[in-house]
């Protein structure tokens, strides 16, 4: 069947299992969008109010959906805004198809008209990118892109189509499949197996990459067969139920101080899809001190990059964890469990219930809310103390900026999640800082009828780096207390969304007893005290020598 490219594009998104694409138009794309507008029926678009947004919003559906999303952007100004959301999906390995329109193949290279080389700008942020100049490759190149961003450590691909590509034609065949992947091996576990046989103190580090490798039922399996607690990076955060007994919570500058204590007692880790950040480990050397590591990741390059890894075991997490585990028999360790689940009650002190503090209006709001609920955040105070206070009990239901600690990521992330949850109550937890970076997406929200209720937590200022000035900086608040004036709940309500003020928990539980959204999206807005900070916390370059708790 003959066919323009535009046309090409839309079909081969369709056979790849698109259902929602997320875009703005312009017109280095309108043939995209006129083929859009004729295959209506059969693909969703959702228009954004900034190509920012919708390049989260694809970031967000995507982590909750477990498959592909999909963006599309216009040329020049258009495609650099699809940037930061690019750069937040590939540290945080997420996958996501960005597809942009450019000038004309002769026009390339010459200044034109919104010309960018979108290509050249994002090389460092993606898996891989293409620019298609020849119609013939435009269907090859999609179902390549496809299977990239959705294989091996999954990450965003972007595909560049001059507009003289989109109005060619040529015959459609429809038939195109991935690269052969050659078929992996076993990884040789011998090593991992007898360490785990030798040890007395195991710990599991579980991180994004076992519930990118859906693997989460196997490390369940594998802290029970060792009686091993397991402690969650952000990332990985949803992969083990809150109700678990052994779940000691994230670990890292901000997480549980079980978790980090566990941690420096350990006499081995077992690190499972995890990065070792700076934020999670801390002082490397202190980290790694009295523990034998075995690192299981698919990607090569994490083995030993950050931490030294004396087992390293390469390839699908989920493989290697059944493999461990026909490998194993049950361990007891009673003694190491008391003492871990000892740690684990000091971190469950519950004080001063009635106040209007974070802590507490996570926990009420929560109370509202069934385990299937998607929870989307932004970046900073309050995206730790969800971390710390919000029980998640199923995987994929948080969407948050790990790597690139996006401020803005929130409204669009929770957008796409709700999407991908056919449309059910959503969590935004912000901060009024973060929320001042993208609210335009309240317009994509109401228009879309999406139930959100979003939590803005609102202190007048932008409180974890008025929180390190406090600790490091003696006090020094250089533009941190903002001083603005917005009223938010009367923004909310121009947008066309429900809004009001909330400043006690008597108040908050009115508002929640009174109905969450359904029809659209609901703003509350939070007061709380300026000088609330996130704790525990290790400092920079600390260890759990350093822990603060006040």
């Amino acid at each position: 069947m003959m066919m323009t490219g535009a046309q090409i594009l839309i079909e081969e998104l369709i056979r790849h299992g698109t259902e929602t694409v997320f875009g703005y138009p312009g017109g280095a794309v309108l043939d995209i969008y006129d083929a859009l507008y004729k295959s209506a029926d059969r693909i969703e678009h959702v228009i954004s109010a900034h190509e920012q947004g919708a390049a989260h919003a694809a970031d967000g559906y995507a982590r909750r959906k477990g498959k592909t999303g999909v963006v599309i952007a216009t040329s020049g100004p258009g495609a650099t805004n699809l940037v930061t959301g690019i750069a937040n999906a590939y540290l945080d390995s997420v996958p996501i198809v960005a597809v942009t329109g450019n000038v004309a193949v002769p026009l390339l290279g010459k200044d034109s008209f919104q010309e960018v080389d979108i290509v050249g700008i994002t090389q460092p942020i993606v898996k891989h990118n293409f620019v298609v100049r020849d119609i013939s490759e435009l269907e090859s190149v999609i179902t390549e892109a496809f299977h990239i961003a959705s294989s091996g450590r999954k990450g965003p691909v972007l595909i560049d189509i001059p507009k003289s590509v989109q109005q060619d034609v040529c015959e459609y065949k429809g038939v195109c499949r991935p690269p052969q992947k050659a078929k992996a091996g076993r990884a040789d576990i011998s090593a991992a197996v007898e360490a785990v046989k030798n040890c007395e103190r195991p710990y599991i580090y579980c991180g994004g990459g076992a519930i990118a490798a859906e693997a989460e039922d196997e490390v369940l399996a594998l802290s029970k067969r060792l009686s091993a607690p397991i402690a969650l990076s952000m990332m990985g955060l949803t992969a083990v139920p809150n109700s678990y007994e052994l779940n000691l919570g994230m670990c890292g500058m901000h997480g549980k101080a079980a978790a980090t204590v566990a941690q420096s007692e350990a006499d081995l880790m077992i690190a499972v899809g995890v990065r070792f950040s700076d934020r999670a480990t801390g002082n490397v050397e202190a980290y790694t001190k009295n523990c034998t590591v075995i690192h299981i990741d698919i990607d090569e390059a994490e083995l030993g990059k950050n931490v030294r890894s004396l087992i390293e075991v390469c390839g699908d997490a989920k493989q290697i964890l059944k493999d461990l585990l026909e490998s194993l028999p049950e361990k007891r360790n009673d003694e190491w469990v008391k003492t871990v689940l000892d740690y684990k009650k000091r971190d469950c002190s519950d004080t001063d219930k009635e106040l209007f503090t974070p802590k507490n209006i996570i926990k009420l709001v929560r109370g509202f809310f069934d385990d299937d609920t998607v929870v989307a955040t932004d970046v900073g105070q309050h995206q730790m103390w969800v971390m710390q206070h919000y029980p998640f009990e199923k995987p994929r239901t948080l969407l948050t900026s790990g790597g690139l600690g996006t401020m803005g990521y929130g409204m669009g992330a929770a957008i796409g999640g709700c999407i991908a949850s056919g449309r059910r109550g959503t969590l935004l937890f912000t901060g009024d800082g973060s929320f001042g970076m993208n609210l335009n997406e309240l317009a994509t929200a109401v228009s879309q009828r999406l139930p959100l209720l979003i939590i803005l937590f609102n202190n007048g200022a932008l409180g974890m780096v008025r929180q390190w000035q406090c600790l490091f900086y003696d006090e020094r608040y250089s533009s941190t207390t903002l001083q603005r004036k917005t009223d938010f709940t009367a923004l909310a309500k121009a947008f066309g969304a429900d809004s009001c003020r909330v400043c006690s928990l008597p108040e908050l539980r009115a508002v929640l007893e009174s109905g969450v959204p359904c029809e659209g999206p609901l703003l509350l807005d939070c007061r709380i005290n300026m000088d609330e900070m996130v704790f525990p916390m290790i400092p920079p370059g600390g260890s759990v020598k350093n822990i603060r708790y006040d």
